[in-house]
């Protein structure tokens, strides 16, 4: 399924606007990372634990929202964005959200 964060899609047209569509991710470090990560933030630089478990939570949240889209009979994501918040002191949410659309390739 094609994702991108932009309204149109060179050579294709919007056919039918299938509806808004969201992946949700609540991730938390372990205490081990977060002893890891406070101890690193004392030195200073990147904190690789949180970054892998960001990133880990962006695709999930993703490969949800794609999931969510190919259930409502879409080929495709317009306008996909992430959002995040912190609930706690331990916990990241991550949302994946777009329009979901089906896609018609322009003939030529």
């Amino acid at each position: 399924m094609l994702v991108v964060t932009t309204e149109h899609v060179m050579g294709h047209r919007v056919t039918e606007v299938k509806g808004q569509v969201f992946g949700v991710v609540v991730r938390s470090r372990g205490l081990a990372g977060n002893i890891m990560a406070g101890l690193r933030s004392i030195v200073g630089g990147e904190i690789t634990e949180y970054t892998q478990l960001l990133e880990e939570a962006r695709r999930h949240a993703v490969d949800r929202m794609v999931k969510n889209a190919h259930q409502m009979g879409a080929n495709a994501v317009v306008m996909m964005r992430f959002d995040s918040a912190e609930m706690g002191q331990t916990m990241s949410e991550i949302v994946a959200y777009g329009t979901a659309v089906i896609l018609e390739k322009l003939p030529g």
